[in-house]
């Protein structure tokens, strides 16, 4: 494997991550959206919406590099206090200090090569900087790849689930907690 890197966004990588988001989402989740809507979304507005982020927050956003290729990214920053809410929507005591893990995905030809780990490691290192002390992640419940990464790093399944209006076909997603001090072995 050619050096494996984790960096900080730049806006230049905009195109490039949201080539790899529509891309990752049309293989990945082909079974879990249906087609017209993964055809409807537009790849400018995407890149346009990555560019921003990168520039003004309120997450960071972090690339994974192998050699030269953009293979991963993930966006991270503070939760909204709605998103750490727990079922009844009681707000979590600790909700100031938690980060929403809002994406994290790596081109699955470049899968199982410790590019998720890394950048997950990144953005609990940045984010425990920032004062958060725990992770929450939203995945959808269908997705045994995402789940098994998110436990595989000790993150958990709270108990909250959410349904989703994907195109008229309901998502349901589990909300997964866990430590941001991620140990790569």
């Amino acid at each position: 494997m050619a050096d494996a890197t984790v960096r900080p966004a730049v806006p230049a990588d905009a195109p490039e991550i949201a080539r790899l988001q529509l891309d990752t989402w049309r293989d990945a989740y082909a079974s879990l959206l249906p087609p017209e809507v993964l055809a409807s979304i537009d790849t400018g507005e995407t890149e346009e919406t990555w560019r921003k982020t990168i520039e003004q927050g309120p997450a960071r956003v972090f690339v994974a590099l192998e050699g030269d290729w953009l293979v991963g990214f993930v966006a991270a920053g503070p939760a909204p206090a709605d998103e750490t809410a727990s079922a009844d929507g009681s707000p979590a005591k600790d909700s100031a200090a938690v980060t929403l893990v809002s994406t994290l995905l790596v081109e699955p030809r470049w899968a199982r090569r410790g590019h998720g780990g890394r950048l997950l490691a990144e953005a609990g290192r940045a984010m425990r900087a920032a004062g958060s002390s725990r992770g929450i992640a939203w995945v959808p419940e269908p997705d045994p790849v995402s789940l098994g990464f998110y436990r595989r790093a000790g993150w958990v399944a709270d108990g909250t689930v959410r349904t989703l209006d994907a195109g008229g076909r309901p998502l349901r997603e589990v909300r997964l907690t866990g430590t941001l001090r991620i140990e790569l072995s």
